[in-house]
């Protein structure tokens, strides 16, 4: 019989690779999104508190806009509205970007192993680009990065992970995820894969139900038995 926490029965194997979620996961951002969000959305005519924001907003900005406002917007307003938001988000997290502590040394542990990693995740290529690349050297440790530009599904389906797999030319379900909601750890799920979680936006209790989450982690500091 598992305990409360299905993720304490599961074990740690050897994998073939890794993969990152970027927002929540190696950048504590989230709550700058929710913010940039809510003042958007508000303007739009649809006032939330930043706990509606947390558990509706998720996924590709497109989907977020026709999730809420169905046909409302032309093409062109969407590419807009989401342009302003990321553009208002990017502007405030300047001065705060950096990695979640622990994650530069893990990921360079990562590299010194040979395993490859990739980056699989629903922000747009300009959110993309502006951590890899406001981060020294982050970019080197990525052979793959797909964002949502490059997927017609965003999560939970598992396109995302499934085109990082492919091109790390590894087998998904030998991946390890590291992921921060619950979105993220059903695609994982649907993936097959395992998936440490990282508690920088989200409760413990909000994965309970997940046969598939391997670990729960504060930062990256206590993290080098998973590279067994």
């Amino acid at each position: 019989m598992c305990p409360k926490y299905r993720y304490l029965c599961l074990k740690i194997k050897k994998m073939a690779g890794f993969i990152f979620d970027m927002d929540g996961t190696m950048v504590d951002n989230m709550m700058v999104h929710h913010r940039a969000w809510q003042i958007k959305l508000a303007e739009l005519g649809l006032p939330m508190d930043l706990e509606e924001v947390r558990q509706t907003i998720h996924g590709k900005n497109e989907e977020i806009l026709a999730r809420l406002f169905g046909d409302r917007f032309s093409a062109e307003d969407v590419k807009r509205i989401a342009w302003e938001k990321e553009n208002a988000y990017r502007r405030v997290f300047i001065s705060e970007l950096k990695l979640i502590d622990g994650l530069g040394d893990f990921l360079q542990k990562i590299q010194n192993k040979g395993i490859p990693m990739g980056v699989g995740t629903a922000a747009p290529q300009e959110n993309v680009n502006f951590v890899l690349d406001n981060i020294y050297g982050l970019r080197n440790h990525f052979s793959t990065v797909v964002h949502a530009g490059m997927v017609t599904k965003g999560k939970p389906d598992p396109q995302v992970f499934e085109l990082v797999a492919r091109g790390l030319d590894v087998p998904l379900k030998d991946c390890l995820i590291f992921e921060d909601s619950p979105i993220g750890v059903e695609t994982a799920r649907r993936a097959g894969c395992q998936v440490v979680v990282v508690t920088s936006s989200h409760t413990r209790e909000e994965f309970a139900h997940f046969p598939n989450v391997l670990r729960f982690i504060e930062d990256y500091q206590s993290v080098d038995d998973l590279l067994v």
